[in-house]
């Protein structure tokens, strides 16, 4: 039953992937991306991970999300441009990505049997774990993606009062 949910949940997660850089709608591509979110939230909880599951669903699917949809509103994004493509080079170079992704895939899967799954560490996705790791190992990592974030965040509202002074 778990294989069979595990499946099912990777399949959506994949799909949701793929959809949301295949939509040509930015706010179309944010919902695909809550869906990819909820979805990695399920394999949180096969993972016997609660906490992992709360935070992905709180976080991610919900204020990571918001901030995206505020953002691609704040700059009226979601209007489909039309015209000539300035970076033609992307897609041809996607697909040879995504070819080389698979062909690294089915290497992987045909080569044989990976063995018996390693037991999960003791406390794996415990809150103390969690707090540890992030708060010692990757404490500047994360305070750099809190700035990044921020700065973009500033970037896209200056852009957005600089367009309006135009016109």
């Amino acid at each position: 039953m778990e294989l069979a949910v595990f499946a099912i949940t990777a399949v959506v997660a994949l799909i949701g992937a793929v959809a949301m850089v295949l939509s040509k709608n930015a706010v179309h591509s944010a919902l695909f991306l809550l869906l990819n979110f909820s979805a990695i939230a399920v394999l949180y909880l096969l993972l016997r991970a609660p906490f992992l599951f709360a935070i992905q669903l709180i976080v991610y699917a919900g204020a990571i999300i918001v901030l995206f949809l505020f953002v691609v509103m704040l700059l009226g994004a979601e209007r489909h441009e039309e015209g000539a493509d300035a970076l033609r080079w992307q897609q041809p170079t996607a697909l040879v990505m995504g070819i080389a992704l698979l062909a690294a895939v089915l290497v992987v899967a045909l080569s044989g049997p990976l063995g018996a799954p390693a037991a999960a560490a003791e406390g794996f996705g415990a809150p103390e774990a969690i707090a540890r790791a992030l708060f010692t190992d990757a404490l500047l990592p994360f305070q750099v993606t809190a700035m990044l974030i921020l700065a973009a965040i500033v970037g896209v509202v200056v852009l957005h009062l600089r367009e309006n002074q135009r016109g």
